[in-house]
């Protein structure tokens, strides 16, 4: 009896023992500079496969042996540290920017990377996943580019822009365009700079960074299914002009209230997803999104490399095994089908058509190279398909071979929205934090148009949405295709303006010798500095609605604007410098920053503070 109880107390003994050999280490990882948190900061135990990464307030989580453990913190752009734990339970971090690292980094557009740089982006779809398995995901990673070369060829495509300048009010008083929801020029650009490059001109659309981010507008109360908020004060880069800055609100449907979905997941598995921020990664984010499906919601899964072909025909969101196991044995390699898949694909989604939200979800490189593969042809098949109630969604993933241009064009044709995913991070905003915008549309065919009154606008100019503008009598026209607005979905667009009497070295031009063109009395006895109107379809409609929205400049001053306006302002100064553009004057890098910061507002993902690293360590490098 005396030695049963000896064992067990041995036992016990152990067992206790064992429990407080892990304890929890926590802390927050900041900027050294200003102090402001660092989200996305990998945290590794040396020496074993557990790892973190800081949140949207710089925090971190992670369980440590009780003695002998050290911690690494690497964050790109920054000096790395190593940290013996020691006996402490808390741990805060300062990291410093590391200059001299990024500015060795060549910050071309296109062209050789520094090779370390290139390891570290190609890891960077793996790092940012939390826990042990994703980290000894990535030291596998890292063995296998032990022999890695540095990228001598970049077949990346993307759309020239051509950005749009002043146009007089008097002579061209409407202006013209179609909404734009998509946020993949953002993480996109997000990309470039944390792999050490300088984004390519025409992969900036300065729309879609600016509507990267919510905004804190109310939700609409009347009969249309989004809000129109406008605001007004001088433009921060040129204190002679004008911001106008107009925003709209989709009405926020709670999940449980949202229709059923019939969904189609069509992933590209050709050899060229092969790396670990494409097939992979495009895995993971789908786990996601099928963890936030209902019974009543529908999944079916079609793949194409050399050919297509479906693994999973439409299952319950309530069989979520199945559908991540179908998930989980899906392998890249051959060619790119890419036409054949979208045909499939949609013949899968029109056999199962029910009342509903209808949508192929397309997840892929958008290196198409066989059979039907033209943007022409597949415009023609996307818009046909469209018009039966099937919208398309493009996820975009990978780089190096990446078809920006043609996957904007799917999106664009196909009644849906496009998203640019370089990590798990921004599968998670997208898939699910912005889960009901991503794929349930409120309102379709979404187009503005804006009659500026010449007797108080000299000339005006929209900031982005170039591959957006419209012709003016496209605004009355039913059949001319728009943009989509999404439950709880916000649109950010905003305007500069040169008001009567401004001399603007920006807008020059000489009085016509053969005509004039008269202001009306009825204009110049007006408050009024323009008047928004809108047209919007329900998404089971064909014939538009109309709002129309006058604005009256209360020359409130940039300091008494909303964080709003304010973020909205900086986000598109920021892509302006990226632009090069002609209108920035000599807007600087600090003064992004600072302007930016003074609008973080609540920033409960952290998306805000992110932005703020990025335009910081970017403006870094350029200053040098």
């Amino acid at each position: 009896m005396k030695k049963i109880w000896v064992y067990l107390i041995a036992g016990f003994l152990l067992l206790s023992f064992g429990q407080v050999q892990e304890r929890t280490i926590t802390g927050t990882v900041t900027a050294s500079e200003d102090g402001s948190p660092l989200p996305g900061v990998n945290v590794i135990l040396i020496g074993t496969s557990t790892g973190t990464v800081t949140d949207g307030q710089g925090k971190y989580e992670i369980k440590v042996p009780a003695t002998g453990a050290k911690l690494a913190f690497s964050f790109i752009g920054y000096v790395s540290q190593e940290i013996s734990v020691g006996t402490k339970t808390v741990i805060d971090v300062s990291m410093s920017a590391d200059t001299k690292a990024l500015h060795e980094v060549v910050v071309t557009g296109y062209g050789v990377q520094k090779q370390s740089m290139v390891l570290q982006g190609r890891a960077a779809g793996i790092t940012a996943t939390r826990g042990p398995r994703s980290v000894k995901r990535r030291a596998a990673k890292e063995a296998e580019y032990a022999d890695y070369q540095p990228v001598q060829h970049n077949t990346e495509e993307y759309d020239a822009i051509n950005e749009n300048i002043f146009h007089e009010a008097l002579k061209n008083p409407l202006s013209t365009f179609s909404i734009d929801v998509d946020a993949a020029s953002y993480s996109n650009i997000r990309r470039f700079i944390s792999n050490g490059q300088r984004p390519p001109i025409d992969a900036v659309r300065i729309e879609e960074m600016v509507n990267y981010f919510d905004y804190d507008y109310s939700q609409p109360e009347g009969e249309h299914p989004f809000a129109v908020h406008t605001e007004i004060s001088e433009a921060p880069w040129n204190a002679k002009h004008r911001l106008v800055h107009i925003g709209l609100q989709g009405k926020k449907i709670a999940t449980e209230d949202l229709p059923p979905s019939n969904l189609v997941f069509l992933i590209d598995v050709s050899g060229s997803m092969a790396d670990p921020n494409k097939l992979p990664l495009v895995k993971s984010s789908f786990r996601m999104l099928v963890e936030q499906l209902r019974e009543q919601d529908h999944v079916a899964i079609v793949v194409y490399a050399g050919a297509a072909g479906v693994v999973l025909e439409p299952t319950s969101g309530s069989r979520k095994k199945e559908i991540i196991a179908a998930l989980d044995r899906l392998e890249a390699g051959g060619s790119t089908a890419g036409g054949q898949g979208l045909k499939l694909a949609y013949a899968l989604a029109k056999e199962h058509f029910r009342e509903g939200n209808n949508r192929v979800i397309l997840a892929t490189d958008g290196d198409f190279n066989v059979g039907e593969s033209s943007n022409a042809a597949m415009e023609r098949l996307i818009e046909e398909k469209r018009e039966g109630g099937v919208f398309l969604t493009v996820l975009g993933y990978g780089m190096g071979n990446y078809k920006d241009s043609k996957m904007e064009t799917l999106a664009d044709k196909g009644n849906g929205n496009y998203a640019y995913i370089d990590n798990i991070s921004e599968a998670r905003k997208v898939l699910v934090n912005e889960f009901g915008g991503t794929l349930f549309t409120i309102a379709k065919d979404v187009k503005l148009q804006i009659e500026f009154n010449p007797a108080k606008v000299k000339a005006y100019r929209l900031i982005g949405y170039e591959n957006r503008m419209l012709k003016s009598e496209d605004f009355n026209n039913d059949k001319k295709d728009a943009g989509e607005l999404g439950s709880g979905h916000t649109v950010t667009a905003l305007y500069e303006i040169i008001p009567v009497g401004v001399e603007s070295e920006a807008f020059k031009i000489d009085d016509l010798k053969y005509q004039s063109n008269k202001v009306a009395s009825s204009a110049k006895q007006s408050d009024e500095l323009m008047t928004i109107k809108l047209r919007y379809k329900k998404p089971d409609e064909n014939k538009s609605r109309l709002i129309e929205h006058p604005l009256i400049d209360t020359h409130t001053s940039l300091a008494r604007t909303s964080d709003n306006f304010r973020w909205s302002a900086s986000v598109a100064a920021f892509g302006m410098l990226l632009r090069e553009s002609e209108f920035i004057k000599d807007f600087s890098y600090d003064e992004v920053l600072e302007l930016a910061a003074g609008a973080r507002g609540k920033d409960e993902e952290g998306y805000r503070i992110e932005f703020i690293n990025m335009a910081k360590s970017f403006g870094l490098v350029a200053k040098k």
